[in-house]
């Protein structure tokens, strides 16, 4: 399989409108469109019976909320860190080839996406926006679906976005409402045909020069 984005080059700069914030000379950030990417796939193995999606940080700094986003500090690059989560998509029908720039996320919707967009009778999990906000009067709530980059502005490295499409056997993944990552990737064993990814990267640190 292969999967593309019109959206940025496998390995280029996600654009500021596909992320969730951006630079600001006075505020170090504010919000942005928080735009879905583009994404079409092909190559697609005999016997795929549906699609599931996942877009996961592979650099987020594993911190406390205190030390992300302070002026006069620096997240070193060997800081420890793991995964942040923008989305998992399952039951996305064999039919589906691409997703227009938007298709799954048009906005920062405070307090997260109740019914996401996205392909017809697909099932969308929390992303890791909803463990991030809690206890955030303006922006708690369950982040449902797809809502994109906000790397912190203190960080040292850019933040690495990996975009998967799975080719699966079943035409549906009983998975509840509001799944975690365990479950999506407990649900995918066994079943996985083909996978295909591309990576964006990301950065709101205004020393960082990306090309």
């Amino acid at each position: 399989m292969k999967l593309t984005s019109d959206s940025f080059e496998d390995g280029d700069v996600i654009p500021g409108r596909c992320a969730f914030c951006v630079k600001d000379p006075k505020s170090f950030l504010r919000l942005s469109q928080n735009l879905s990417p583009q994404l079409s796939w092909r190559g697609v193995p005999e016997g795929t019976l549906s699609f599931a999606l996942s877009c996961i940080d592979l650099h987020a700094p594993a911190t406390k909320p205190d030390y992300v986003n302070t002026p006069g500090t620096l997240i070193p690059a060997k800081y420890p860190r793991g995964e942040f989560v923008h989305w998992t998509a399952v039951n996305i029908p064999v039919a589906t080839s691409q997703l227009a720039e938007g298709a799954c996320s048009k906005a920062v919707i405070p307090g997260g996406k109740r019914i996401p967009d996205g392909p017809d009778g697909s099932l969308q999990g929390l992303n890791d926006y909803t463990g991030w906000f809690k206890g955030d009067a303006d922006m708690e709530g369950p982040y449902l679906g797809y809502d994109a980059p906000c790397p912190p502005f203190n960080d040292s490295i850019p933040h690495h976005y990996l975009f998967t499409v799975y080719a699966l056997d079943v035409a549906r993944l009983e998975l509840p409402a509001g799944f975690g990552i365990a479950q999506f990737r407990a649900a995918l064993e066994g079943h996985v045909l083909d996978r295909a990814s591309l990576t964006g990267r990301y950065a709101t640190n205004p020393d960082i020069r990306l090309k």
